[in-house]
């Protein structure tokens, strides 16, 4: 499923992906395994993976959606990263080093953006209702 051209006022922007495709953004540390930090990184390799973490991204995986690791551990810690992914089955896209530390994140973007926050289970995403901050219309 690839991506869909978009025009604007008869001009190109970026393309967008079909609206039955996610693009799941999914941290590692603390989210699908223990949280290390990255001055420990020689724990990195034998990480203690969280339940039904590999079943549910691989699942997403296969239903077509787009699967990118998005990570605080910085680039130098890819082969290792790369390789427990390997080792533990793990289908996936990509994976982004540098993600900035200390959470509190607050996303701003011109495309849909939808947060999900990991509370100890990892599985089926349900739709609930939230309050979210908006910009202010003029």
């Amino acid at each position: 499923m690839g991506l869909k051209e978009k025009i604007i006022r008869g001009k190109k922007t970026s393309p967008v992906l079909p609206e039955n495709v996610k693009n799941y953004l999914i941290d590692i540390d603390g989210t699908i395994c223990e949280d290390i930090p990255n001055e420990e990184p020689e724990r990195m390799k034998t990480a203690k993976l969280f339940a039904n973490t590999v079943e549910t991204i691989n699942k997403w995986y296969e239903q077509g959606h787009k699967i990118c690791f998005f990570t605080s551990r910085l680039e130098e810690h890819r082969e290792v990263t790369e390789q427990w992914l390997n080792h533990h089955g793990f289908k996936y896209h990509s994976i982004l080093f540098g993600k900035p530390r200390g959470g509190n994140y607050h996303w701003i973007d011109n495309h849909i953006v939808r947060a999900t926050r990991y509370e100890g289970v990892f599985g089926d995403l349900i739709k609930e209702t939230r309050t979210v901050q908006v910009f202010k219309k003029k």
